[in-house]
């Protein structure tokens, strides 16, 4: 089970707030269970004085790293060797690398074709190829909004202007294109898909997609809202359990 994985949680301080520290802990836990939990950074900078209560109260280990040259990102290549040890100790099945940096593109990558499930996880300002590196990506503003207000629902519009935000964020435009796509190509013959199965397929095509980018919980009240598709709910034997199927509106 996906809940069972072991994930290595590796913070860049040096592009992270710690305001988001618990969004990053919470969002990891329906991913799997941290078994290793560091964050890397110059700890004798003032500027990240701030993250001292934050690393005790959710006993993550610092990592000192000394910036040795002007301009070079010591912190970065300490991060990377760490990342590549754990990998070789055979001891976790994933990790997430919480970063806004570029700079990580390749790490991702090279865990992936090792076979690690790798979760990233940034700011919007994150460049799209380290997104596109990893399995899936999850915007820290996203979390952080969703976590605050879970009920609250970004308007259309809203969500079409983050859909073109300069993270690459995909649109809403460019979902419901993609979706027919999707519908077209896996349906039965009476064009039904299993949501479960579209949802998949969309991860695998958008590591960013997240129903919560668009201020939706679920994936079944954010294709609703499309208005372009129909939904089909069958009851199961369990009366708490309904699957549900999706087609293309004629």
């Amino acid at each position: 089970m996906e809940l069972d994985k072991k994930i290595a949680v590796l913070i860049d301080a040096d592009n992270v707030s710690d305001k988001y520290i618990k969004y990053i802990i919470d969002e990891i836990s329906n991913h799997g269970t941290p078994t290793y939990k560091r964050i890397y950074g110059d700890w004798t900078k003032p500027q990240l004085a701030s993250w001292k209560n934050v690393l005790l109260n959710y006993s993550i280990s610092p990592i000192q790293q000394y910036s040795y040259t002007t301009g070079k990102n010591a912190t970065d290549a300490a991060l990377i060797i760490d990342a590549m040890d754990i990998l070789y100790s055979h001891n976790v099945d994933g990790f997430c690398i919480v970063s806004s940096d570029s700079d990580f593109t390749k790490l991702a990558a090279r865990l992936r074709e090792a076979g690690m499930y790798v979760i990233g996880m940034g700011e919007n300002k994150t460049p799209k190829p380290f997104i596109a590196a990893c399995e899936k990506f999850k915007y820290l503003e996203v979390l952080a909004s969703m976590s605050s207000s879970p009920s609250k629902a970004i308007s259309t519009k809203e969500s079409h202007k983050q859909g073109d935000s300069k993270a690459g964020m995909t649109s809403i435009n460019k979902l419901i294109e993609v979706i027919k796509t999707i519908i077209t190509e896996i349906s039965d013959e009476d064009g039904w898909v299993f949501l479960g199965e579209l949802g998949s397929t969309l991860n695998k095509r958008f590591p960013d997609f997240d129903t919560r980018n668009y201020g939706y919980a679920k994936l079944t009240p954010f294709v609703s809202s499309l208005k372009h598709f129909e939904i089909r709910s069958i009851k199961t034997s369990n009366p708490s359990i309904s699957l549900k199927y999706i087609r293309n509106k004629e």
